[in-house]
């Protein structure tokens, strides 16, 4: 089982936009 830092709710552009935006910093979230 993986652990992911952040969970984003969500896989529309706001989700997806924050999903980018925290893989550009080196955070690994996952989008549900």
């Amino acid at each position: 089982m993986e652990h992911y830092p952040v969970v984003i709710t969500g896989a529309g552009p706001a989700g997806l936009t924050a999903a980018y935006d925290l893989v550009k910093q080196g955070i690994k979230p996952i989008v549900l």
